[in-house]
């Protein structure tokens, strides 16, 4: 039987505007949060709206954007020099992020190479965009290797959220499990709920259930007594 996933993207630009999956009051309210400028994202990223190494990399790209557009309106053919104060608020947002000032020193190569008379915004969202679907394809490519080792009818146990919201979707450790759900190889998930902030009761947890990925939610101190079992097959973290 082939399964199909409605696969949860936390990322999207719209009408010419940044939207973010607000992920601190998820699982009881789903809310769609709307940027127009950079120093919001930036904040946005501080407060934990969006937060996952790679999901803060590919909003960084989009608020980038946003602040190339600002500066463009501001400063005109000097917009080059006119975002860099905005670009360094942004990176501070979260230095513990590598993706972050990986994809924000990617998006500065870009404004380096265009025309201070025309602008900026058509080229950046481009690449914006690519590299929001580089990482979904690199986390279906990271899923598939993964889900290739698996045995079938695998009970597995996974920890945190690593999932479809901490990427710019499907998701690194969770991905494996999507995909070796997709190819039947996988029974149950069971989840840690991942003290303090409960990442895996609000998130992991969150997103099997939206996808039907049977599953069951323990306490972290549970882990030991179930690999202890022998029904546990896998840990993906």
């Amino acid at each position: 039987m082939t399964r199909l996933l409605q696969t949860i993207e936390p990322i999207l630009w719209r009408d010419e505007q940044l939207h973010l999956l607000d992920q601190r009051v998820l699982p009881h309210t789903e809310n769609w949060l709307t940027y127009h400028d950079s120093d919001a994202v930036a904040e946005a990223i501080k407060l934990m709206v969006v937060r996952g190494a790679p999901a803060i990399g590919v909003t960084a790209a989009y608020a980038v954007v946003l602040a190339a557009r600002e500066a463009w309106f501001s400063a005109g053919e000097n917009w080059q020099e006119a975002v860099e104060p905005a670009l360094k608020r942004l990176a501070s947002s979260r230095p513990t992020a590598v993706n972050l000032s990986w994809a924000i020193e990617r998006m500065k190569q870009a404004c380096a190479t265009l025309s201070k008379y025309e602008s900026p915004e058509p080229v950046l969202l481009a690449l914006a965009d690519r590299i929001h679907q580089e990482d979904i394809k690199a986390n279906r490519t990271m899923g598939q290797y993964g889900a290739d080792l698996l045995d079938n009818d695998s009970i597995v146990l996974t920890h945190c959220n690593a999932g479809a919201l901490a990427t710019a979707g499907f998701g690194t450790a969770l991905g494996v499990i999507r995909q070796g759900f997709l190819d039947g190889k996988i029974e149950h998930v069971y989840v840690d709920e991942t003290r303090p902030w409960l990442q895996g009761s609000r998130l992991t947890a969150w997103e099997l259930m939206q996808e039907g990925i049977p599953m069951t939610l323990q306490a972290d101190v549970a882990a030991g007594a179930l690999m202890a079992s022998g029904r546990l097959d896998w840990v993906i973290v």
